[in-house]
């Protein structure tokens, strides 16, 4: 399995305020980004998945909405989490 308690824990860690803090608005924008990542590998092998494909537009509508959020309520901390995860924008 590509994500397992262990993985999650670790990114919970890494980005938010312990492996606990699976709440915060950047522990779940890093998750979300890494199960982008791995749909997105998944996509460039399986070019005809709908439903992988569908399920990654929804995460990355979801990845977006938590973007728009921590933009509007703390922008430092929206810059931190784009520079931490290598986004573009």
């Amino acid at each position: 399995m590509y994500l397992d308690t262990a993985k999650k824990e670790e990114i919970f860690e890494k980005f938010g305020q312990g492996k606990a803090d699976t709440g915060s608005a950047e522990s779940q924008i890093a998750l979300f980004s890494y199960r982008i990542s791995h749909l997105t590998e998944h996509m460039k092998q399986n070019r005809k998945d709908h439903s992988t494909e569908r399920a990654l537009t929804g995460l990355v509508g979801k990845r977006r909405a938590l973007l728009n959020y921590l933009k509007a309520r703390d922008i430092t901390r929206y810059r931190a989490i784009v520079k931490a995860l290598g986004l573009r924008k």
